[in-house]
């Protein structure tokens, strides 16, 4: 290749790869704010779930098999809010769908972090309700909220910079699972846990006031008068024909184009599933394979392994998103799940470092290219007035992973990765090897089941 010709070649690279980011750069003041407000939810819930099981232990004198329950009863709550709630974001608006999910968590935090103070601890005793009616505040409120940012990105970005403004906000929720590492510790060995606490209460009133001050109702009705025609048209199509209905048509007009009864998009969301499960696996097995099948630095430094796909998302996700943005979405799924899945095989040769950061690097590449892709998706095909049920539903499947990974890793851990077992007899690389095939499942259907699926595959709403 002549000199020119390489110039010109990397030239249109460089150009490709910043223009996403140029173009969101100048995108509105409120779509700044959900963005602001997104790093700010991300940091306090993944804050607080990373310290929930200790503090029901300590605080509230749960035994390790009762306190376990309540992440789950948190993060899968969450989950069915969204599929519940999913839809307040069509029917109240994009601010005061945001405000009322973030007041509800706000009084959620606050009487988490009070139950041990106005209540008397123990199993199914008042401290341990009113900690159970914190986190139904959370729920509720994060029910609302995740869809309602989704929704909010629908609306105020363009075809050009709809990609990366959802691609962003998964980036965006990532630094925000990353950043309680550097926050917490300090606080928690001056001030308890319930110290860290009232830090993500405090921090929960900023996300109040982000959205409050940030995407006012000025900024937000100026954000959509800006968005593209075409965009901008659908927007005010759909406010008209909201209010043009009774609460009796709305309900009908729901119930008719109800997600559940769309086969390719009930196949396309549950398919995922098998390759999902490695994102559970990040909690249920990461940790406790690297503590227990290694020695010495990531044995002894777990936490930082465990931790770092959020920081490597938030690095990769972007720039993997202006690569890909113009490429079909079916396709990057098939591709973005084969290579998240594929590396799980690496883990299949054994423990040690280059095993474990091959797999951690090339999984993340792969989610960075098809989740946000998935969430875009999602989103762009919802029926008008409908993209905050779509998210819910969307989610659905998550809940399940959630909920089906939690049944089967502890026995694969005690068999094949056990506390008590001397390294020699661990047997890791059966268990990754099966772990494996489940994930890898994802893009063979995918692939197999794509004639089918391209016929009729939605990439906008109709």
């Amino acid at each position: 290749m002549s000199e020119g010709k390489k110039e010109k070649f990397l030239g249109s690279i460089v150009k490709e790869l910043s223009q996403p980011f140029i173009d969101l750069a100048h995108t509105s003041r409120a779509l700044f704010g959900v963005n602001l407000s997104y790093v700010l939810e991300g940091l306090t819930y993944f804050g607080v779930v990373g310290l929930l099981a200790i503090f029901f232990n300590r605080y509230i004198q749960l035994s390790d098999v009762q306190a376990g329950p309540m992440i789950g009863f948190l993060t899968g709550g969450i989950t069915l809010a969204m599929l519940i709630l999913g839809a307040t974001v069509d029917w109240i608006g994009i601010r005061k769908a945001l405000l009322s999910a973030l007041f509800f968590m706000l009084a959620g935090r606050i009487l988490l972090t009070l139950s041990p103070l106005l209540g008397e601890p123990g199993l199914w005793n008042s401290s341990h309700w009113l900690a159970m009616g914190g986190l139904v505040g959370i729920i509720i409120g994060y029910g609302i909220y995740q869809p309602a940012a989704y929704a909010a990105v629908k609306k105020l970005t363009t075809p050009k910079t709809a990609a990366m403004g959802y691609a962003m906000l998964y980036a965006l929720m990532n630094l925000g699972g990353f950043l309680p590492g550097l926050i917490s510790p300090p606080v928690r060995k001056g001030y308890g846990i319930t110290g860290v606490f009232w830090v993500y209460v405090a921090i929960t009133g900023v996300g109040i006031a982000v959205v409050w001050f940030i995407i006012s109702k000025k900024a937000l009705n100026k954000a959509l008068e800006n968005v593209s025609l075409e965009t901008k048209g659908k927007i005010e199509e759909e406010k008209d024909e909201l209010k043009d209905m009774s609460f009796k048509e709305k309900t009908s007009y729901y119930l008719k184009n109800f997600p559940l009864k769309d086969g390719r998009f009930l196949f396309f969301i549950f398919i995922l599933i098998p390759v999902q499960t490695l994102f559970a696996h990040n909690w249920l097995t990461l940790p406790l394979y690297t503590s227990r099948a290694f020695d010495g630095f990531v044995s002894e430094n777990f936490e930082f392994f465990v931790n770092l796909n959020p920081i490597l998302i938030f690095i990769l996700t972007p720039i993997v998103t202006a690569l890909t943005i113009k490429k079909d979405t079916y396709n990057m799924m098939i591709i973005g799940t084969l290579v998240m899945a594929a590396p799980t095989f690496i883990l299949a040769l054994g423990p040690n470092l280059y095993t474990l950061m091959g797999y951690l690097i090339v999984m993340t590449v792969g989610e960075a290219m098809w989740q946000p892709r998935f969430l875009q998706w999602v989103a762009e095909i919802a029926p008008k007035n409908m993209t905050g049920i779509y998210m819910g539903i969307g989610q659905f499947p998550w809940f399940l992973t959630k909920v089906i990974t939690s049944l089967y890793s502890g026995w694969f851990l005690m068999k094949y990765c056990s506390a008590d077992m001397p390294k020699s007899e661990q047997n890791t690389e059966t268990m990754w090897l099966i772990y494996g095939i489940i994930a890898i499942s994802s893009p063979v259907a995918l692939l197999l089941a794509k004639k089918w699926m391209k016929k009729g595959f939605k990439t906008k709403a109709d």
